[in-house]
């Protein structure tokens, strides 16, 4: 029986010498879009039956945004500033023949963090918005809203495990250069929804993910998915709370050197919530880039980052490896 193994701090253990191909994983930890289980996009191809990976992935998300409105669906405020960190082991499993298991524990801590000046200083570096951080304290915590149909307000620090996950993936089509797959995901009320480390409830997804090479010897490697979420009820989303949501998102890799695969990707999803508010009623959209590299045989590190290309939809900046 053959076997990979692979650890992602991105520390992925693979078999080969070059580096896997595989997209960043990165997922929305803002405040409320990140207590919903929306899969993170993968590579379509499944392990072959008997092989395993192994990985860690950290996530350090920072969001500072505030905004109100006054129109046809009723008065609404929002604020949402915090950091939140995310250690989330991932075993994958190919257990049959085109078929995989996948199973995720995260563990979280949301604080008012460290980052603020940095981000502050990497907006002005770059000439990006700095949205509403001048007019806000640095390092503190506060998710708050309230509206005609739900109202919630955290201040508390609180570290513990977040929501399980469980998937099975089922590869329905391979060649050379392409794959597609299938894959369902359960994830699970495993977190303190008090302490804001999980949703309280159930979420299922339905996802269509596939992977294209142009040609054999291609320096190019494409990953996307599409899906549908149906979340469970979350308590203090109340009423507004939108339960059937989409999913998508697409990967490009540059084989630049054997060992190392640039990165770039663009993750969406549905808005949460029925609100006026951006924050959390307008569809999400976050842009991550980053690196693979492979220091030595079996061993992977990615280093990447991401920014809410749609502002104050998704968290204003995570750092991930």
């Amino acid at each position: 029986m053959s076997w990979n193994s692979r650890l992602a701090l991105g520390l992925l253990v693979a078999g080969s010498p070059g580096v896997a191909a595989d997209p960043l994983y990165a997922r929305n930890l803002a405040p409320v879009a990140g207590l919903i289980g929306f899969p993170v996009l993968r590579s379509a191809r499944v392990l072959p039956s008997g092989s395993f990976v192994l990985e860690l992935n950290s996530s350090v998300a920072n969001t500072q945004t505030a905004d109100s409105s006054l129109d046809e669906k009723g008065d609404e405020m929002v604020l949402l500033d915090g950091e939140t960190w995310r250690v989330a082991p991932r075993l994958r499993y190919g257990f049959a023949r085109s078929w995989e298991l996948e199973a995720e524990l995260p563990w979280l801590r949301h604080s008012g963090g460290e980052l603020d000046r940095l981000i502050e200083n990497w907006h002005e570096l770059w000439g990006l918005p700095d949205g509403d951080r001048d007019d806000m304290p640095r390092d503190q915590l506060f998710y708050g809203y309230i509206g005609p149909d739900a109202a919630f307000a955290h201040a508390d620090a609180a570290t513990g495990l977040g929501d399980a996950s469980l998937a099975v993936v089922k590869e329905v089509w391979r060649s050379p250069q392409s794959a597609l797959s299938l894959r369902g995901n359960v994830k699970f009320a495993s977190g303190d929804k008090d302490d804001w480390l999980g949703s309280g409830s159930v979420d299922y997804s339905l996802g269509l993910a596939i992977s294209v090479a142009p040609a054999p010897a291609s320096l190019w490697l494409w990953h996307g998915q599409v899906g549908y979420t149906r979340a469970g009820k979350i308590e203090q989303l109340g009423d507004a709370q939108k339960r059937n949501l989409w999913f998508a998102g697409l990967g490009v890799e540059w084989r630049a050197w054997e060992k190392l695969h640039l990165k770039l990707q663009i993750d969406s999803h549905a808005a949460p919530v029925d609100s006026s508010l951006e924050q959390i009623g307008d569809p999400a959209v976050q842009l991550t880039a980053g690196v693979t590299w492979a220091p030595a045989p079996r061993w992977e590190l990615d280093f990447s980052f991401s920014e809410d290309i749609a502002v104050n939809t998704a968290a204003d900046i995570v750092l991930q490896f």
